[in-house]
């Protein structure tokens, strides 16, 4: 992800502090910053929420429209995520189409909530093959200060939970809303989990600072069950068979602790 430029002097000082298993702000190697979630804070959206980590706050809305599946299956909804780094986040965010790193974003999210199958998309299914629920999920990094990932899946997470479906029936193939909502169909609770190398040490939750430092950047998506679901490589660097063993164990542990903070929410 995109990193602000952090001078030799702080680069020098961040590296030689993990060498000794210590962090800048004074964190362990596998802490998380403070992590804040407030669910149900847009009006006008059918679920929302907004998460601080540390201070990178990304803010999520989820809509919920009518329209065609997609033809291979014909009998589930359409999940559809996008991010938008906000240009007032962060001096690096540029107005425009979206780039790269929007681009992974966007994806890693998805694939976390799609292959962990958090949403029953057969559920839905309005009429197969031709009309279905299209649940739109978008990510707006509202202040960059690292680690968008884990903040943004979180809050997706957060506004599924939070999303609201109007009752309905079907009448000659038209949609007649009736009064009343209900939930929106959860089944899993993918969590993701970022890890940056620095100085062949891992660490947790990197920072802006430690983001322009790090070699390389590992993020696993943990279901409910404690399955990796997805994995996101990042950076030149590489990580080793040990190291990638050593960080789905990490995973697991913290993944438990941060669905407790969204799913209590």
């Amino acid at each position: 992800m995109i990193s602000s430029i952090v001078s030799k002097v702080k680069q020098k000082q961040i590296a030689q502090l993990v060498a000794n298993r210590k962090r800048i702000d004074g964190r362990g190697l596998t802490d998380y910053r403070e992590i804040k979630v407030e669910a149900g804070i847009i009006e006008r959206a059918e679920g929302s929420a907004r998460v601080l980590l540390g201070k990178t706050q990304v803010l999520v809305g989820v809509k919920i429209d009518i329209g065609e599946p997609f033809s291979d299956i014909p009998d589930q909804g359409v999940l559809t995520v996008n991010a938008e780094l906000v240009p007032l986040a962060s001096p690096t965010f540029e107005p425009g189409p979206p780039d790269e790193n929007s681009i992974e974003l966007a994806r890693v999210v998805d694939r976390g909530i799609r292959e962990s199958k958090a949403i029953g998309l057969e559920d839905l299914c309005i009429t197969p093959g031709k009309k279905v629920f299209v649940v739109f999920i978008d990510v707006y990094v509202l202040n960059h200060d690292g680690n968008l990932i884990d903040a943004s899946a979180l809050a997706a997470l957060a506004a599924l939970l939070n999303t609201k479906m109007y009752n309905y029936e079907l009448k000659d193939d038209e949609i007649i809303r009736k009064p009343g909502y209900k939930p929106l169909p959860i089944r899993n609770y993918p969590i993701a989990i970022t890890f940056g190398k620095i100085n062949n040490q891992l660490i947790v939750d990197p920072w802006l600072e430690e983001e322009q430092v790090m070699d390389a950047r590992l993020t696993m998506t943990i279901d409910k069950e404690g399955n990796i679901c997805s994995i996101q490589k990042g950076g030149s660097g590489y990580f080793t068979t040990q190291q990638i063993l050593e960080a789905a164990k990490i995973a697991k542990e913290r993944a438990t602790e941060l669905r407790k903070l969204v799913v209590e929410t």
